[in-house]
Formats: structure tokens, C-alpha cells, sequence
């Protein structure tokens, strides 16, 4: 089993950052793919970044390109989400997802994740 623990969520302006923290602890010793997907109410979870088991690879949704940056410490068994340019519609309860995946393919989709974290809640003020 891997645990994960978010961190780092709160309520910024639009036009602000904020520097989202996934820490895995139990057995992290995998090739695993992590990523960042967010819901809003009353929406779909959605895919908003993703990183392979080596930091080889990322990819990120169309929406956050270009202002989010996803980045992992396999040292420190630890996931990063920096998110700048902030805007309102990133509102969202930010989740962290593992995979045990081999590959640089990035996974989009939710269900396709084993573990996740609880959530930390972002909320853009306009």
C-alpha cells in the first residue's frame, strides 16, 4: 500500500502562485507515475498533470499548460505541483494519484490510478 498526503492548497488572487506538495510514505519503493487531477463541484475529476516513475516524462491538460509545472524528488518520495498565473477556474480540490507503471507514457485517466490522496482545496480569488 502507498499513502499519500497533499499539502500546500489555500485561497490566492488571480494572477498569484501556489506550490502543491504530494508526500508518499508505505511501499514507494515502485516505478510509480504520479499525477495531479483536480475537481470542482459539481464537475468530473479531471487530469491536470502528470510525471513518469523517473521524472523522464510529464504532461500536462491544455488548461494549465504553459503555468503549471509538475516535478518529483524520488529522494524525498515526494511530488510537486507549481502553479502560477492562477485563475479562477482552477478552483478545484487538488488530488495526488500513483500508478506502479514502467513507462513514459503519461495516464489521463482517473480510474486507472491505485492510490490517492485526500485532496487540498485551491481557491482562486478573481
Amino acid at each position: 500500500q502507498v499513502q499519500l498526503v497533499e499539502s500546500g492548497g489555500g485561497l490566492v488572487q488571480a494572477g498569484g502562485s501556489l506550490r502543491l506538495s504530494c508526500a508518499a510514505s508505505g511501499r514507494t519503493g515502485g516505478p510509480y507515475e504520479m499525477g495531479w487531477f483536480r475537481q470542482a463541484p459539481g464537475k468530473e475529476r479531471e487530469f491536470v498533470a502528470g510525471v513518469s516513475w523517473d521524472g523522464g516524462s510529464t504532461s500536462y491538460a491544455d488548461s494549465v499548460m504553459g503555468r503549471f509545472t509538475i516535478s518529483r524528488d524520488n529522494a524525498k518520495n515526494t511530488v510537486y505541483l507549481q502553479m502560477n498565473s492562477l485563475k479562477p477556474e482552477d478552483t478545484a480540490v487538488y488530488y495526488c494519484a500513483a500508478r506502479l507503471r514502467l513507462s513514459r507514457v503519461i495516464t489521463t485517466t482517473p480510474s486507472l490510478y491505485s492510490y490517492w490522496g485526500q485532496g487540498t482545496q485551491v481557491t482562486i480569488s478573481s
